[in-house]
């Protein structure tokens, strides 16, 4: 993995499923993400995804491409525009930076691990704008 280097991009259906469940497992209740009528009394055009389903997503783009043992270090996102039901949100990513191998004894879930230490800008843009900005920085254990 190199500096510059594009992640293939991920194609996330925006379903009133999604946008529910998410808000639901991540124990979000607040109403303008699972009832449009109040969400539109509060000025939206329908209910939207909240940002730990948002949170979560990145994390599954990053691990899908980088494998089931890298461990995210740090996520760093901002949103933007809403994600309403029936859009698509395009998940892209390109590397920033690399960092060689981390010093052996770095400790993963109780074990001693040696790996690369990846940086990749994540951009995922649906029908009205980017919805969510950021970074995540990742180890790949060797």
């Amino acid at each position: 993995m190199n500096v510059g280097d594009t992640l293939p991009p991920l194609e996330i259906p925006v379903t009133r499923t999604l946008i529910v469940a998410g808000a639901i497992a991540s124990r979000d209740y607040q109403d303008v993400h699972h009832d449009a009528a109040l969400a539109q009394e509060k000025g939206s055009p329908d209910i939207f995804m909240n940002i730990l389903t948002t949170n979560g997503l990145v994390g599954r783009y990053i691990t899908d491409h980088l494998g089931p043992r890298a461990v995210l270090r740090k996520v760093a996102i901002r949103l933007g525009a809403p994600n309403y039901p029936g859009d698509t949100m395009i998940l892209t990513g390109t590397v920033t930076a690399v960092s060689g191998t981390a010093a052996a004894g770095t400790v993963v879930a109780g074990t001693a691990v040696a790996g690369t230490v990846v940086e990749i800008r994540v951009v995922g843009a649906n029908g009205i704008g980017h919805h969510v900005t950021g970074t995540v920085t990742a180890e790949v254990p060797a």
